[in-house]
């Protein structure tokens, strides 16, 4: 009986020890896997740091792009409101200057003894206001094309940044 009982002894530890072995190969295998989820989350965790990162400098040089665009349309506007009260000016200048060679002509007209010193004052006055006329609609379409440039100059170097930004 003795070699009986110790078989069974024997055949019993060697379970025991299949046991003891199985569960620390269990552990060790619960413990890689634990140590790579937290590896592989850690990991996550810094790859969306990084992209939460990049997402908010990309953001903040949106809104600081769009801040520029901003301001190159307020001088813009600025640009034309200065302009357009210059050509007004001009205009209003040119208006009056037409009025009182006009009022001039008349009060000559009225002083004049015949119909060929009329006509010559009258064919005068006509050439002289036509003249006038191409001369002033010159410098006005002049001044109308520079304020056009002037006005765009902010909008063109906000385009010229965007390309450069954003090739």
């Amino acid at each position: 009986m003795i070699t009986k009982s110790k078989a069974i002894e024997a055949a019993a530890g060697d379970i025991k020890a299949a046991e003891t072995f199985a569960h620390e190969k269990a552990v060790e295998g619960l413990k890689q896997g634990a140590a790579t989820a937290t590896a592989g989350m850690e990991q996550a965790q810094v790859q969306v740091k990084e992209g939460m990162q990049r997402v908010m400098k990309t953001a903040e040089q949106m809104t600081s792009f769009s801040q520029g665009n901003m301001e190159a349309l307020m001088k813009s506007h600025q640009i034309l409101a200065t302009g357009f009260t210059d050509l007004s000016r001009l205009f209003a200048a040119s208006a009056k200057a037409s009025l009182d060679e006009t009022m001039s002509t008349f009060k000559a007209m009225a002083s004049v003894k015949s119909v060929k010193e009329a006509f010559e004052l009258q064919s005068g006055f006509a050439k002289a206001s036509m003249e006038k006329a191409m001369a002033e609609s010159g410098k006005l379409t002049e001044q109308s094309m520079k304020l056009a440039e002037q006005a765009f100059a902010p909008i063109s170097a906000r385009v010229n940044a965007a390309v450069e930004t954003f090739s």
